[in-house]
């Protein structure tokens, strides 16, 4: 396995995925505080100081090496504006396995942007680092994202009914995951 792991640009058609750097505030701000992208994160829209914070931290993650380490790359545009993010946390060095996210401002999505960076970031996780297993775990009402795995070629491997309370209510749970082998074909 290609571990320790540091993240490093990576280019695709018209999007490329890069590590988030403070020009990138007002964007991630727009994105972190819509209520509509917020509707199925676990957390609620946040405030310009609390962006400010996970800005930070998440600019500064970088290095996948252990179990709990993550990266949170921006997803750009051709001209390099951010567009989105990207989650990749390592959940198992012993399995090879990590789990995947993504969001995206409310008025770039449907364009193909979070399709073609997860791609290429699955790419990396399956070749680079040598991964067996990647997954995803998201709200099932959120049907863009659902729709986004199965075009990854991620299968439907669960749903946990009532799994989590968050935001007042009781929510379930749907994983979904793709096998390098299955990545490859």
């Amino acid at each position: 396995m290609g571990l320790p792991w540091d993240f490093h640009a990576i280019g695709g058609d018209g999007v490329s995925i890069d590590l988030l750097c403070d020009d990138d505030f007002e964007a991630l701000y727009e994105l972190q505080s819509d209520p509509d992208v917020c509707r199925y994160m676990l957390y609620e829209p946040r405030s310009r100081e609390r962006v400010a914070e996970v800005l930070a931290r998440d600019a500064a993650a970088t290095r996948l090496e252990k179990v709990g380490d993550y990266v949170q790359p921006a997803i750009r545009d051709a001209s390099g504006a951010l567009v989105g993010t990207l989650y990749f946390h390592l959940t198992s060095v012993d399995d090879r396995t990590a789990e995947i996210g993504w969001a995206l401002l409310a008025r770039e999505q449907g364009k193909g942007y979070a399709r073609t960076a997860a791609a290429l970031l699955l790419d990396a996780a399956f070749g680079e680092i040598g991964l067996h297993r990647v997954y995803a775990e998201l709200d099932p009402r959120n049907e863009a994202s659902v729709a986004l795995c199965l075009r990854l070629g991620m299968r439907h491997e669960a749903h946990f009914v009532e799994h989590m309370w968050s935001k007042g209510e009781w929510t379930d749970t749907g994983q979904y995951a793709v096998l390098e082998r299955e990545w490859r074909r």
